[in-house]
């Protein structure tokens, strides 16, 4: 079991995940993979505005994942979970050069990705 400290940090980045990566991620992921899937014209004006502030974002978690394996300590917790979804889907697109550019965030992405129960999820 967690301490509550721990606790505090990872609920602190599960918000950070669905108020900042979440909403800008989405975004990116609906312009650049699904609208592409389904026959419709990128937005680049939204992909530039939504990269610059992904940027931050991963400028963020970059200084943080350069202290810690994880967001949320040294352990995998729901704050990096939370992240799978739309990583999976930026990270299949040309998004994937403002992960790739950050080493911390290069590797952290690598590893939540590489996990056996995600792996198994994503290929069944």
């Amino acid at each position: 079991m967690h301490d509550k400290k721990t606790m505090a940090v990872v609920g602190v980045w599960i918000e950070v995940e669905s108020q900042k990566f979440e909403l800008i991620g989405s975004k990116l992921a609906w312009e650049l993979a699904y609208k592409p899937m389904f026959g419709l014209t990128t937005d680049d004006a939204v992909v530039e505005e939504n990269e610059k502030k992904l940027e931050q974002v991963l400028d963020v978690y970059e200084s943080r994942l350069s202290e810690s394996k994880y967001l949320g300590g040294d352990v995998f917790t729901l704050a990096d979970l939370h992240h799978l979804p739309v990583l999976k889907f930026l990270l299949g697109t040309k998004a994937k050069r403002l992960f790739d550019a950050r080493a911390h965030v290069s590797a952290w992405a690598a590893d939540i990705q590489s996990r056996p129960a995600w792996v198994k999820a994503t290929t069944a």
